[in-house]
């Protein structure tokens, strides 16, 4: 095949799919219980230097218990897929857990502003980039789903993003048209927030899904939290609601709320007030130390950081509000 340019970005995973798949078949496919706490899949399934991905679009849906766990047991020297990420950025920003980045979309919190100390992190020249476009991570993550090193797409072909990513232009061998090829990607660690699971990891998710779907098939390890667990039985009772199978996790955590202060859809709305919030003591480092002292490193787990916010009177309001959105919006 006839490789016409590339950009200068690199590649942070390893893209052969043959690799892959020899992992990917030694992952157990047996029917057994992988409940467990987040602290204990973190532990378990997190490591120093690990790619990773969090699941969820924006400040919707995304494992946010998961992102305060991997700051509070210390990781460092990881790479993440900046996608869709807003609020577990600005988390995993304050933690400095990783040092290279596959960036498209972050720093910005979309309507709410910038965050302050995700911006001084990536103006530190701490971390090393490749750039990318949200529909880019997407074709990468579905090109690992689909089990080959790339996928052609028809996008970021003569723009600044095509020159500091990874991909390279090739020739089509049947047509001669040109396109991006995108290299497969596949995470080392990824943590997807879902409405619910049973104990062995079939779950369901509503609302927007993006790419969570394709990551969960893409990734080696892959933690699932969820707002409930349900049984075995209610899965097979009509398994069309069934996103992602039990064989591509490794750890359920029930976590009600697990999304917090991001929003979850027809469950509970984003805690606007609380996100303000970060972003405001964020402008003062020092203030932003003992926050996260508060907020993070002296909370034993998500719970207790909703506890330290507001409580489950917060919580019912936001499930309130939620409510009075989903009906106007049905």
């Amino acid at each position: 095949m006839n490789v016409i340019d590339q950009g200068i970005g690199k590649i942070f995973t390893d893209p052969d799919a043959d690799k892959a798949r020899a992992f990917f078949r030694t992952k157990s496919r047996k029917l057994e219980s992988k409940v467990m706490s987040v602290k204990e899949a973190v532990e378990k399934f997190v490591h120093d230097g690990d790619y990773l991905t969090l699941g969820g679009f924006g400040a919707n849906r995304v494992p946010i218990a998961v992102a305060h766990e991997i700051v509070r047991q210390g990781r460092k020297n990881m790479g993440f897929a900046g996608h869709t990420s807003t609020h577990d950025f600005q988390i995993l920003c304050a933690g400095e857990v990783f040092n290279k980045l596959d960036v498209a979309y972050i720093v910005g919190l979309e309507a709410r502003g910038l965050s302050p100390n995700a911006r001084r992190y990536m103006e530190s020249g701490k971390v090393e980039v490749s750039e990318w476009t949200n529909y880019s991570l997407s074709v990468r993550f579905k090109a690992a789903a689909a089990g080959v090193s790339f996928y052609p797409s028809r996008n970021i072909m003569g723009t600044d993003t095509f020159k500091y990513s990874g991909a390279k232009i090739i020739e089509c061998p049947f047509t001669g048209t040109k396109y991006a090829a995108m290299p497969a990607l596949y995470p080392d660690v990824s943590a997807i927030h879902v409405h619910e699971s049973d104990i062995y990891g079939n779950c369901r998710a509503r609302g927007i899904t993006v790419s969570d779907f394709d990551v969960a098939r893409a990734s080696k390890h892959l933690i699932i939290t969820c707002e409930r667990l349900i049984s075995n039985d209610e899965i097979r009772r009509d398994p069309s609601y069934t996103v992602i199978p039990y064989w591509c996790v490794d750890a359920v955590c029930q976590v009600p709320y697990g999304s917090y202060p991001g929003n979850m859809y027809a469950e509970y709305f984003s805690d606007e007030e609380h996100i303000r919030e970060w972003m405001k003591v964020e402008e003062d480092p020092v203030e932003f130390k003992k926050f996260l002292e508060k907020n993070i490193y002296s909370c034993k787990d998500h719970f207790e950081y909703i506890e330290k916010n507001g409580g489950i009177h917060k919580l019912l309001k936001l499930r309130d509000k939620e409510f009075m959105f989903v009906k106007a919006r049905d």
